[in-house]
């Protein structure tokens, strides 16, 4: 089956907060989910540090290695700040509460 290139794929997003020494181990466990799209490192006022595209294949072919760069500039990063948001976008449908 092909798919419908006029169908839009639904997405979500939320927010995360997350302490700088945290940040890396949470980032590798988003992506390993396979369901996230996109990834938005910003500082506690918003502004955007990082933005991080993913596909469907890093989460199948290793998070450590495809991500090893991103990985070291966000250690980096983490040593810089306390604390982080990290907005998540999701495909698919979201959990229901």
């Amino acid at each position: 089956m092909s798919k419908d290139p006029m169908k839009q794929e639904r997405t979500w997003s939320e927010e995360v907060v997350v302490a700088g020494h945290q940040l890396v181990e949470r980032v590798k466990q988003l992506v390993a989910e396979g369901s996230v799209r996109r990834l938005i490192i910003r500082k506690p006022s918003g502004e955007s540090l990082l933005e991080i595209p993913l596909t469907a294949g890093v989460a199948v072919g290793g998070v450590v290695t495809v991500m090893a760069p991103i990985l070291a500039a966000l250690g980096a990063l983490a040593a810089l700040l306390a604390e982080f948001k990290v907005e998540v976008v999701h495909t698919g449908d979201p959990p229901e509460d």
